[in-house]
């Protein structure tokens, strides 16, 4: 976003891509179907999310660059290796961060407030919602803000009862707001309901950055791509200004050096935490903007924990066409006062279920529903037919409480294959997300049963907290890079800049001061977008 906002306002660009180039409309499995797979689906090295298929190349485990845990910690670092990174698959989910999310300190205590406000943010995520475009429909809930929407999918046959019962349990669910344009827009086609966001989208009608920001921003003639380049350090001069990036040149494995009148670090909040802590000089012992000491500390992750259950109304299934989106059709925000509850903050719940065709296979593990058993021929067949369909999954997705466990630093002995040094991380969860997870599970079991199922396995217990998710592995990672008022306690200021050097700025998760019980891909844009106003605002000035 950093790089289209700044080339439309005139300013020339260079990008720098650990990954190799990527756009769906070349690059996309898209139309391929799922036979043409020639490992049936299974993971690669480099696809390790979602099969050989999938859109997102990276993964927790790449060749040649590890990260390290501390003792006792467990913390599971996806990286995307590719142009637009985590944009190319993702769940799409689009909510804007609510006025309560940016003050809950002031709330409960907890934390810390953001040095700005819902009502500064508010108008670039309108403008987001006009350039990229969502669904969803505006339901006037306090926490959970209206935007600017296009027509939701209707619910599927599976979604109609989930809805029921949560509408029995009194549990709010509305149309899920994802960026998938079901209208044409900006010379974009509208969705035409395959299902395979996951592989990216060949008719853009899904938002993944490559085709929705960097080809306009490659259109104005100011952006120069430079991919394949992993970057060592951000290079300063005496003064202590931003002068460049240094990087290898993962072709050829030489040292390249690209110089800048304003650098922005964009690489994803852990990976921009790195990339200051190994820019060391004698000005800065510490790692670049790291006189507070507070780079790398207070990470986030979204909490998460699943259940699945068998629905016997949606047994013996009539086949039909229920694709729409690659994703759920409704969700369900927080809906309760933590003040009844004995956990703080809160969570939404995903769905998932449905026949999901095309897929690279089907009903994996149904030994393991009631009554299904083993068998083969013409029984095994007559059971698929029977219970294709009918399971149905939730997913917990919820805020994590900052703290000062949590965080990550550069292990003094290990380097990537590059010779950089890499990120060893502390992990630890609270009390508030183990609370909060068997909420989670509790709500689970209810829905289910509403629905008239069972459950497909045991609910973890408390030996298992609750079957919460390791660090990480919702891959919402944020913080490390937080913005404040006082550069005694954060690293930059309310526009993303750093305190120490005033021509280098944070554009992706580090800036955030909390989680929010929602996805932060729509906030990361948000701030983006003026971050990038910022600087280009500065710049005719002649203040950078």
């Amino acid at each position: 976003m950093a790089a289209y906002t700044l080339t439309k306002a005139g300013a020339n660009v260079a990008l720098i891509e650990a990954g190799p180039l990527w756009f769906s409309t070349e690059d996309s499995a898209m139309l391929q179907w799922a036979y043409q797979s020639p490992r049936r689906g299974r993971d690669t090295k480099e696809h390790q999310f979602g099969g050989e298929f999938d859109a997102g190349l990276g993964g927790w485990d790449i060749e040649g660059e590890p990260y390290t845990t501390a003792p006792g910690s467990r913390f599971d670092w996806f990286r995307a290796r590719m142009l637009g990174g985590r944009t190319n698959h993702w769940g799409r989910i689009s909510l804007r961060f609510g006025p309560f999310d940016f003050r809950r300190k002031s709330l409960d205590g907890l934390g810390d407030d953001w040095p700005i406000t819902y009502e500064d943010v508010k108008p670039y995520y309108d403008r987001i919602d006009r350039l990229i475009g969502l669904f969803g429909s505006n339901e006037n809930l306090p926490n959970e803000p209206n935007g600017i929407f296009q027509p939701p999918p209707k619910p599927r046959c599976y979604e109609l009862l989930v809805k029921q019962a949560a509408d029995r349990l009194n549990i709010t669910c509305i149309p899920s707001r994802l960026s998938i344009i079901t209208r044409p827009l900006n010379d974009r086609m509208a969705c035409h309901y395959c299902g395979q966001c996951g592989r990216g989208c060949r008719t853009n009608a899904n938002f993944s950055s490559p085709a929705v920001l960097l080809k306009p921003a490659l259109q104005t003639g100011k952006l120069t791509i430079i991919p394949n380049a992993m970057a060592r350090e951000v290079m300063t001069d005496a003064s202590g200004r931003a002068t460049g990036v240094a990087y290898i040149d993962k072709t050829t494995g030489q040292d390249q050096l690209v110089r800048a009148r304003v650098v922005v670090l964009a690489a994803s909040a852990l990976e921009s935490a790195r990339l200051l802590l190994n820019s060391r000089s004698a000005r800065f012992p510490q790692g670049l903007a790291n006189a507070s000491g507070t780079v790398g500390k207070y990470i986030t992750d979204t909490t998460g924990t699943d259940m699945a259950g068998f629905i016997p109304k949606l047994a013996d299934g009539i086949p039909h066409n229920e694709d729409g989106v690659g994703g759920m059709h409704l969700y369900m925000p927080w809906w309760l006062d933590n003040k009844k509850l004995d956990f703080p903050r809160g969570y939404h719940i995903e769905m998932g279920g449905g026949r999901g065709m095309p897929s690279y296979g089907f009903m994996g593990g149904i030994q393991g529903l009631p009554g299904a058993g083993g068998g083969y021929g013409k029984d095994l067949k007559q059971k698929y037919r029977h219970y294709y369909g009918s399971v149905v999954g939730f997913s917990g997705r919820g805020e994590m409480i900052p703290n000062d466990d949590s965080y990550c630093e550069i292990d003094p002995d290990t380097v990537d294959r590059w010779g950089i040094p890499v990120l060893r991380f502390h992990w630890k969860w609270s009390d508030h997300e183990i609370k909060q997870v068997k909420h989670m599970q509790d709500t689970f079991e209810a829905l289910i049963h509403e629905m008239g199922g069972t459950l497909l396995w045991s609910k973890p217990g408390p030996e298992q907290d609750y079957g919460i998710a390791p660090g990480g592995r919702i891959i919402h990672e944020l913080g490390a890079t937080r913005m404040g008022n006082d550069p005694t306690t954060s690293v930059l200021n309310s526009f993303c800049q750093a305190w120490d050097v005033k021509n280098l700025f944070v554009a992706d998760g580090g800036p955030f001061v909390s989680q929010a019980d929602k996805n932060p891909t729509w906030t990361i844009l948000a701030l983006s977008m003026r971050t990038g106003d910022y600087i280009a605002d500065q710049m005719k000035k002649g203040a950078l």
